[in-house]
């Protein structure tokens, strides 16, 4: 604990550094290969498996079935093959609710096609009819759904652009949060379509509250580079990009802690409560907070701040550069302006 708390230390103070900033083509090509696999494979695999509230369908929930934690897939298979065996091209899609209780989903039947399979599964699992819950969700609501996600992603994006422009006082901190934020938003996104785990309306929660942890980080971050860059001027020690380096160091013990506090309690509930307990309902939202609380650490450090530092390097005329270095030679940043 001490050496990591001396590491600490040594960052905060500068005696020793990680190059984030310089080493930045190394970090972008890993964000660009990572975000390739995440758009790639989800379209190899045919695209995302949406949820019964995207897509419509029919639901059925059957409780209390005796020996399911015991042979789960036994208890699966015997539900495929009681809705084909009811009706045709049902396309049904069964999971284990809970450790002792099975949901079955279709695509869109009719009332008495419904009433046929609900009555086939009582039969199967010999269970009281009121064990047996159906549902039916139609493609009008599903695609209320989907819009009503969309544009909830697209405000917050537009709003968090707005105030980090208005927070910061320079349109550039903006534009490499929002950059980090997509890149945290379409890894996590990608993981369900590479995985094939169905998006649910959990998941899109999941993935809008990681937009937020991701923000809050990145806001920290920059809070620490906008104090660093103040001190940059022609008697200043460091350049700017050597100052927003610094910033990332004196901040990344910080990121690290919080990450892994936030994580925790996430990952308790991914592996303990969904896996081992069976409670597959919890799979929905922790996965897509899990993962992105991963990303979003990652992104901060090694995306947002790298990409903040180049842009603000293009603006110092190429005389005023150092020839052997693609650092800012002393030049004065006033962070104040609007850029």
């Amino acid at each position: 604990m001490m050496g990591f708390a001396k590491f600490g230390n040594d960052l905060y103070t500068g005696e020793r550094s990680i190059d984030f900033v310089g080493r930045r083509k190394i970090w972008y090509g890993i964000a660009l290969l990572l975000l390739l696999a995440s758009i790639l494979i989800p379209i190899a695999r045919g695209g995302f498996v949406l949820g019964i509230e995207f897509r419509g369908g029919s639901q059925f929930q059957v409780d209390n079935i005796a020996g399911v934690s015991d042979d789960p897939i036994a208890a699966q298979d015997l539900a495929t093959d009681t809705v084909n065996a009811t009706v045709e091209d049902a396309s049904p899609r069964v999971t284990v609710v809970g450790g002792d209780g099975i949901r079955v989903q279709t695509s869109t039947l009719s009332p008495a096609e419904a009433n046929e399979v609900r009555d086939a599964l009582i039969e199967a699992y010999d269970v009281p009819a009121a064990e047996v819950n159906v549902s039916t969700i139609g493609p009008s609501w599903g695609a209320d759904i989907t819009e009503s996600a969309i544009r909830a992603l697209v405000v917050f994006l537009v709003l968090a652009a707005i105030v980090m422009a208005l927070y910061f006082r320079t349109w550039k901190m903006s534009v490499a949060a929002i950059v980090s934020l997509v890149h945290d938003l379409v890894i996590t996104a990608g993981v369900y379509g590479i995985l094939g785990i169905e998006v649910t309306p959990s998941a899109v929660i999941g993935i809008l509250t990681i937009l937020g942890y991701s923000l809050y980080d990145t806001v920290v971050v920059f809070d620490k580079i906008r104090e660093n860059t103040d001190e940059v001027g022609p008697d200043s020690k460091r350049t700017f990009p050597e100052a927003v380096n610094l910033a990332v160091n004196q901040t990344l013990v910080r990121s690290i802690n919080t990450s892994v506090v936030a994580a925790l309690p996430v990952g308790a509930i991914l592996f303990i409560g969904a896996n081992a307990l069976g409670a597959s309902t919890l799979l929905d939202i922790a996965l897509s907070l899990f993962i992105g609380i991963l990303v979003a650490t990652y992104s901060t450090i090694f995306i947002a701040a790298p990409l903040y530092s180049q842009m603000r390097e293009n603006e110092i005329p190429r005389s005023q550069k150092n020839p052997k270095s693609d650092a800012i030679d002393r030049t004065p940043v006033r962070s104040g302006s609007v850029r």
